[in-house]
């Protein structure tokens, strides 16, 4: 027997259990499928924390998406009934010819964002487990925060059922077709088939198999993530401390306050391993990803005596500009996905959901054109692709 729905979602971590939850806001009838578990650690939507900011280095035509994205997840806060996002601040360092700290006062002064410069005197005042050397200096965006990544995952999963979505999980698709009267036929590795006149494929790590149609290449990188216990009572979020990102000439790092018994969380945005097969990944402790994060805690930090607790091992999706795609799939109207997110993508996810519901019900919002797949045939007035 095959199954009807209005909208189905095909992987349902952080972008698809909000698409879920956009579907079943309208009265839908929605389906997602998972080929793990809600809030797995399989994948890219994982690790505790994910930060969430709007200062956007990356390109200022974010900041609009994330101010409305954290309107939204407070939001899904209060329907939630728990606590998701935390306004620690954000404290980004980086010398004078810092790309990301450029990018930083780009979208600040675009937007009329709030964001204090600070001299290395007054950052080691403030946080005086931080030691900032010559030529650095700090922009801290007091808003910015950090989500609880797996229960923001949880949630909205939570709420579309709530809602009268399905879920599917441990359920793997192995194929989908589109019919000539534009239905959608979906058929599991369990045999399961279901019929749709919208899909959303938001596979993570699994797009570039999924997306193999779609012309642009997709990178899927691992990403190692740290938990240190180091012997400073000024790092736990209850004292003050705040999250950060450094911009160094030995990589990007990023970290979290500590807010639990695991410690500071340590992990480099740049850099990572490239895989072919997000199944075959990894996930042993990496030796040298744990000293080069070793090597950033011990520069840059204040401290008598660290030690490893934790790690994760995550994936990032990259697209060839480090901007996410997010668009109708190539001349079918009713299908969208949403790919290449590129380590950046998950503080986005209700705003992004939204988008590609309104993508396969006919419609979109024109600030998300950016995003689309137009980009990669074009180039801006100045040269750039976005």
């Amino acid at each position: 027997m095959t199954r009807e729905y209005d909208l189905i979602v095909l992987g349902v971590g952080g972008m698809g259990s909000a698409a879920m939850f956009a579907g079943a806001e309208r009265g839908w009838r929605v389906l997602g499928i998972e080929q793990f578990g809600v809030a797995h650690d399989r994948g890219s939507s994982h690790g505790q924390t994910r930060i969430i900011r709007a200062a956007y280095y990356e390109h200022p035509n974010y900041v609009p998406l994330a101010v409305e994205s954290l309107a939204q997840w407070q939001r899904i806060e209060q329907l939630a009934g728990e606590r998701l996002f935390f306004a620690t601040g954000l404290l980004q360092i980086g010398s004078a010819d810092s790309e990301i700290i450029a990018g930083v006062r780009k979208s600040a002064a675009r937007h009329s964002l709030q964001v204090v410069e600070m001299t290395p005197g007054e950052i080691e005042g403030r946080w005086p487990y931080f030691q900032v050397g010559g030529g650095y200096f700090g922009l801290f965006e007091p808003g910015a925060g950090y989500l609880r990544v797996e229960k923001c995952v949880a949630h909205m999963t939570k709420l579309a059922l709530a809602r009268g979505a399905s879920l599917a999980t441990n359920s793997r698709v192995v194929a989908w077709e589109l019919g000539h009267d534009g239905t959608i036929e979906l058929q599991t590795e369990k045999g399961d088939r279901y019929r749709t006149r919208r899909l959303v494929i938001t596979a993570g790590p699994w797009s570039p198999a999924i997306l193999e149609g779609v012309p642009v290449g997709l990178q899927v990188m691992r990403k190692q993530q740290q938990w240190f216990q180091i012997d400073r009572h000024e790092i736990h979020q209850a004292n003050g401390g705040c999250c950060f990102l450094v911009d160094t000439p030995a990589g990007c790092f990023y970290g979290f306050p500590q807010i639990d018994r695991l410690g500071m969380k340590v992990a480099e945005h740049s850099g990572g391993q490239p895989t072919e097969a997000p199944e075959e990944l990894h996930r042993g402790l990496d030796m040298e990803d744990l000293t080069r994060a070793q090597k950033f805690v011990q520069t840059w930090f204040r401290f008598s005596k660290i030690r490893l607790v934790h790690y994760s091992v995550c994936m990032y999706t990259m697209s060839p500009d480090q901007h996410f795609i997010v668009d109708r799939w190539p001349g079918c109207e009713n299908v969208a996905f949403a790919a290449g997110l590129s380590g950046h993508g998950f503080k986005f996810a209700p705003v992004i959901g939204r988008q590609l519901v309104d993508l396969v019900d006919g419609g979109g919002r024109p600030d998300c054109q950016f995003l689309s797949l137009q980009r990669f045939q074009r180039k801006t007035d100045d040269g750039t692709r976005v």
